[in-house]
């Protein structure tokens, strides 16, 4: 098991945003948070990259606790974040942002060069915007940013919080199919999203948080075959 988290309570001064919710994620697997606004999905996805304390529970990676480890340490062990909103650097170029992504691990000018080719394989328009800042980007061309900033750090587990928010529905269709592209490289991948439908196609489990608990789990497809799931979060 890669990720364990364990009976995870967080609060924003005194509002309990996740009240002991428990899930993990294997090694090499796509496990999908999905709930309504307020659930309390991104709110984990911060605490799992380090952002939010605990107040309790633990989180362990690959068999150490990292409950009170400081977000870049945990960078230094694997676990990378594309945010909600992006996140990039407006002010700075394409190349500059995807360097950034390199900051906390370090690594040579090759293996640099090396990681630069792998995320324009995986997103070309990158390499055709290389000079341009980011925030003169379309917001498809952000969150493929956002993403390749990601993978420079050369994640264990990568973490994805909302990447199809604003896309046009083609561009979602892209998005997904590279996600799982970059699993099939082993790289782990909790992700976060609103497309409930889209998530659980992707995922091999998922699991349904509902004001800060986890009230289902189980495999993408016997999820999207839930009747309860499918009224109240797929729209049928």
């Amino acid at each position: 098991m890669l990720l364990e988290v364990n009976d995870l309570h967080v609060f924003y001064g005194r509002i309990e945003a996740l009240k002991g919710i428990s899930f993990n994620v294997n090694d090499g697997e796509i496990v999908t948070l999905i709930g309504a606004n307020g659930a309390g999905k991104t709110t984990t996805m911060r605490t799992v990259s380090g952002v939010r304390s605990v107040a309790q529970g633990s989180i362990i990676f690959d068999g150490q606790d990292i409950t009170k480890m400081p977000p870049h340490e945990r960078v230094k062990l694997g676990i990378c974040q594309a945010p909600e909103g992006r996140g990039i650097f407006p002010g700075m170029t394409v190349r500059e942002n995807l360097e950034m992504g390199t900051y906390v691990r370090g690594g040579n000018a090759v293996e640099k060069a090396s990681d630069l080719e792998h995320v324009f394989t995986l997103f070309p328009r990158l390499q055709e915007r290389i000079t341009q800042l980011g925030g003169t980007l379309s917001g498809g061309e952000q969150q493929m940013l956002a993403i390749g900033r990601a993978l420079m750090s050369r994640p264990r587990l990568l973490l994805l919080d909302e990447p199809s928010m604003g896309l046009a529905p083609m561009l979602i269709a892209q998005i997904f199919q590279i996600i799982k592209q970059i699993n099939s490289n082993g790289i782990s991948v909790l992700l976060v999203e609103q497309n409930a439908t889209q998530a659980l196609r992707t995922a091999q489990r998922g699991y349904v948080l509902e004001t800060g608990h986890v009230v289902k789990e189980g495999s993408g497809q016997l999820l999207l075959d839930d009747p309860a799931v499918r009224a109240a979060y797929l729209g049928g």
